[in-house]
């Protein structure tokens, strides 16, 4: 399971989306987050569905690596569907025990399972699109006009992009720790929930451990190349809004124009 977690992962290619301006696809990525929870039926959701299944096929992402980011918060999503599939009052359905099943909780587990997912899918195609320190560049740039009133946008963004470029890395280091410890008789699957917390807990001292060295290493190279922050730092490659960014905006507002008439028509 720690192997199919993909968010903070970057998947090299050459397609149109890879090539896309990183504050373009930051903007694109919030816009359609906010879509999600814009549209409020299925016809909606389907359109959100659509446009996403034409981004993926784009950026020549394989769809098989991408759901495989869903197994790790499948847990996540059940819980979802099913508090939304026992607690929505309404026409009942079923009935198990002191739980009822309605009409309107059928609707709304299956609705909101769906913007879960596709708000999960979604995100995740800005890192697999987008290399870590184009990420950092696009953020800082987006942050920057809050400067005048003191928001330190390239310590912001640089947080940010190390927080997710080190999730593979803590997931690697947990597995080889889960590994090390199966190999000593450690068993981490049998027994009740309770068991098998308590047997993680070998697993968190020394991975602490190894977080806190990768950090200090870290910081050590940073230093080691003179890395002072934001203030007077230059880039080898700026960031130039072109052609294909010019497009991509165009089909966003086009995309969200769509998303609110449906909210108002339909």
């Amino acid at each position: 399971m720690i192997r199919d977690i993909t968010l903070g992962q970057y998947f090299p290619s050459e397609s149109w989306v890879h090539r896309l301006d990183p504050r373009i696809k930051i903007i694109v990525t919030l816009v359609y987050i906010a879509a999600l929870f814009i549209v409020n039926d299925f016809w909606g959701i389907l359109f959100n569905v659509a446009v996403l299944a034409v981004v993926i096929a784009i950026s020549k992402v394989p769809l098989k690596f991408i759901l495989r980011g869903l197994k790790p918060i499948f847990l996540i999503i059940l819980f979802t569907f099913v508090l939304n599939l026992f607690m929505m009052p309404g026409k009942v359905v079923a009935r198990l025990w002191i739980l009822t099943i309605t009409e309107e909780g059928i609707y709304m587990a299956f609705f909101m399972g769906a913007r879960l997912i596709l708000l999960i899918i979604g995100s995740s195609l800005l890192t697999l699109t987008t290399k870590p320190i184009s990420l950092t560049d696009g953020i800082e740039s987006l942050l920057s006009p809050f400067r005048k009133i003191g928001v330190p946008a390239h310590e912001l963004a640089m947080m940010m992009t190390i927080a997710l470029r080190f999730i593979p890395t803590l997931m690697e280091e947990t597995d080889k720790i889960m590994k090390a410890q199966q190999a000593r008789g450690a068993d981490f699957e049998s027994g009740n929930i309770i068991r098998r917390a308590k047997s993680l807990i070998p697993i968190l001292v020394p991975l602490f451990i190894s977080a806190f060295r990768i950090a200090q290493e870290l910081a050590m190279a940073m230093e080691a190349r003179c890395y002072r922050g934001g203030q007077h730092r230059t880039r080898m490659n700026g960031m130039k809004l072109g052609k294909n960014d010019l497009a991509a905006g165009i089909l966003l507002a086009a995309f969200l124009a769509a998303v609110i008439l449906e909210r108002i028509f339909i």
